[in-house]
C-alpha cells in the first residue's frame, strides 16, 4: 500500500505502509542510533513525534518484549529506508512488523530518508504528517495546519494513577519517582543500587510528596513542551530545597523552570547516542545518549548565583548538567544510560549521595568493583 509523508515547508516522500493504516499528525524528528529502535519507539519522551530513523535498514534483530521501555508504543508514526525481510536474534519474539501491527503504529518504509534528514537538518525540526489514505499533498498541508495548533496533552495519560511502590525488599534508600515518563531501564539501574522505588502520578501535590519522607525525589523524563510541565514545576519549586532532588532529561527542564529559567527550542534536537559533554574546565568528556529538542536558555540561568553548571555539550555549548548544593538538587539534560549489562551510570551513585538514610549519607566505596556494593557512613 502506498504511503506518504508531508513536511509543513512542503516536502513530501513517498513510501510503502508496514504498519497500522491511517493519518498520523507530529513533529518529525530524527534519530541516528543504529541499534535500539524497540527501546526508541517505546520511550514515553517520543510521544505523538513522527520518528524518522536514520540508520538504513531497522528491523535485522528482531523485537523482544523484555526491551520495551515502557507498557507501550507511544509514538505517532516511524518511518524507515528498509524494514529487514530477517531477524537473527537470540532472545527475539518476533518481527518489526509484527510488533508495530501490534502496537497499531502507522509506519512506512522505501522512503529516501537521506534525503528527508538533510531537509530536516538544514530547515530545522518542523510538525509533519503521515498517510496511507490520504496521497494528496495539498489535503494533508491543509489537515496539518489545523493540527499544529492542539497542545500536546501526554504526560496525564502516561504516568501513574496513583502511586506505585516497586519496592525490593532491600534497606536501602527509598527514592519517589515524580513520573512523566520513566524509562524502564532507568529503574532497573534503580533497583541493582538497592533502591526502593514509588512512582508518583505527575500532579502529586508537593505536600504530600513531602509527607512520605522519602531519601530523594527524581524528575523522570517524559515529553517536552507539555501543557502539564507548568503544573509540575510548581510543585517541584515548592519541594525544592527541602529533599534531594534529581531531574532527568525533562525533569531536569523542570527544575530549570520551577527555578524561573527559559527554555529555547533546538533548530535540530539531540536524538540519538554519540552527544559529547565535557565539563567547562576540562577537556575529559563522556559519550552519552540523548532525546531532547529544547535546553534551557543560560541566559535565564545567570542570575542564580547558587547552581554551578557541570557539563555542556561538546557540539553546541549548551547545558547537559547542573547542580546545586543550597537546593539539593542535580540534574542532566542527558539520558544515564547503563553503559553495559547491569551495569550503572554514574549519575545514580552520585545522586544517592546526595540521599540521607538512617542518619548518614550514602557512600560508594572507593575499592568497590560494582555499584551494588554501597554502606552508609554516619553524618
Amino acid at each position: 500500500m502506498k504511503s506518504m509523508i508531508v513536511l509543513e515547508d512542503g516536502s513530501s516522500f513517498e513510501g510503502i505502509s508496514i504498519g497500522e493504516p491511517g493519518e498520523r499528525f507530529g513533529e518529525v524528528v530524527l534519530n541516528t542510533a543504529v541499534v535500539r529502535y524497540q527501546e526508541i519507539m517505546t520511550d514515553p519522551s517520543n510521544a505523538g513525534k513522527i520518528l524518522v530513523l536514520t540508520y538504513p535498514l531497522i528491523g535485522n534483530y528482531g523485537i523482544a518484549k523484555k526491551f520495551n521501555e515502557s507498557r507501550r508504543c507511544w509514538i505517532a508514526g516511524l518511518v524507515i529506508k528498509e524494514e529487514s525481510r530477517i531477524y537473527s536474534n537470540w532472545q527475539a519474539e518476533g518481527s518489526l512488523c509484527d510488533f508495530i501491527k501490534e502496537e497499531k503504529v502507522t509506519a512506512i518504509s522505501e522512503v529516501d530518508t537521506r534525503t528527508l534528514a538533510i531537509t530536516i537538518r538544514d530547515k530545522g525540526e518542523m510538525f509533519g504528517a503521515i498517510s496511507t489514505t490520504d496521497l494528496k499533498k495539498e489535503s494533508l498541508l491543509k489537515k496539518l495546519s489545523q493540527q499544529k495548533t492542539n497542545g500536546k496533552d501526554f504526560i496525564k495519560a502516561i504516568s501513574v494513577k496513583h502511586p506505585t511502590p516497586l519496592k525490593t525488599g532491600s534497606s536501602g534508600p527509598t527514592i519517589a519517582v515524580l513520573d512523566l515518563g520513566m524509562l524502564n531501564s532507568f529503574i532497573h539501574q534503580l533497583k541493582i543500587l538497592n533502591c526502593n522505588v514509588t512512582l508518583l502520578p505527575y500532579d502529586t501535590s508537593a505536600s504530600d510528596i513531602l509527607s512520605m519522607r522519602v531519601d530523594g525525589l527524581i524528575i523522570s523524563n517524559g515529553p517536552e513542551n507539555d501543557i502539564s510541565l507548568p503544573k509540575v514545576a510548581d510543585t517541584v519549586k515548592t519541594v525544592l530545597g527541602k529533599i534531594p532532588m534529581l531531574g532527568i532529561a525533562t525533569g531536569h527542564q523542570v527544575i530549570g523552570m520551577a527555578m524561573g529559567c527559559k527554555l529555547r527550542k533546538l533548530k535540530i534536537g539531540h536524538h540519538g547516542v554519540n552527544y559529547p559533554v565535557r565539563p567547562a574546565a576540562s577537556f575529559k568528556g563522556e559519550i552519552t545518549a540523548q532525546n531532547h529538542s529544547y535546553v534551557i536558555d543560560e541566559n535565564s540561568l545567570k542570575n542564580n548565583k547558587s547552581v554551578a553548571i557541570t557539563l555542556r555539550n561538546v557540539n553546541d555549548d549548551t547545558i547537559e548538567a547542573m547542580e546545586s548544593k543550597t537546593l539539593k538538587f542535580m540534574s542532566v539534560q542527558y539520558n544515564p544510560a547503563s553503559p553495559g549489562f547491569e551495569e550503572i551510570n554514574e549519575v545514580f551513585p552520585r545522586f544517592l549521595s546526595m540521599a540521607k538514610k538512617g542518619g548518614g549519607i550514602l557512600k560508594i566505596k572507593k575499592n568497590s568493583k560494582s555499584y551494588r556494593e554501597v554502606a552508609y557512613a554516619k553524618a
